[in-house]
């Protein structure tokens, strides 16, 4: 059985970022899960599993939130300097 969380927003909120109210939606439970994830309270597993990621996928968009990849940190790897902001 699954939960269900809803959170309120000013309606105006996708116009305002440009963005269309499914992409607001979309990009606010990422945000969600990956703050999770950096809080250590999901596996990178799980918080690919709760967006519809796989989860390669998933640990290459942390570096769009700021969150820093445990993977490739350890290789020495950046992704922030490859890739520009959203």
């Amino acid at each position: 059985m699954l939960n269900q969380l809803t959170i309120t927003y000013p309606q105006t909120l996708p116009d305002f970022l440009q963005v269309s109210r499914n992409r607001f939606e979309q990009e606010a439970k990422l945000a969600m899960v990956v703050k999770l994830f950096e809080m250590k309270r999901l596996s990178s597993g799980m918080a690919a599993q709760w967006v519809g990621m796989d989860r390669v996928t998933f640990l290459l968009s942390l570096h769009h939130f700021g969150v820093p990849n445990p993977f490739l940190e350890r290789r020495g790897i950046n992704l922030s300097s490859l890739y520009s902001p959203p």
